[in-house]
């Protein structure tokens, strides 16, 4: 199973998108609001190199932004192994 984190923010109309098409999936995920807890901040922006949210990370892989595509694509890997 795909170990999964989201960095999103409450005022962020595409990670309220995204967290619902994970729950629509029932798919797991850690959610962190890097509006609140900036070390999650921090770390959001060190391994993406970039501020907007939301940002997923499935496996260590950073996709900025809701790529329908790119996330169907990463989690279709993780249940292939």
């Amino acid at each position: 199973m795909a170990e999964i984190k989201v960095y999103s923010t409450p005022m962020c109309p595409w990670c309220n998108v995204l967290k619902d098409f994970l729950k629509e999936k029932n798919i797991s995920f850690e959610e962190f609001d890097v509006s609140k807890d900036q070390e999650k901040a921090k770390e959001m922006i060190s391994k993406s190199g970039q501020m907007g949210v939301p940002q997923i990370e499935i496996n260590g892989k950073i996709i900025v932004g809701f790529d329908k595509p790119a996330i169907e694509k990463e989690i279709e890997k993780t249940e292939k192994e």
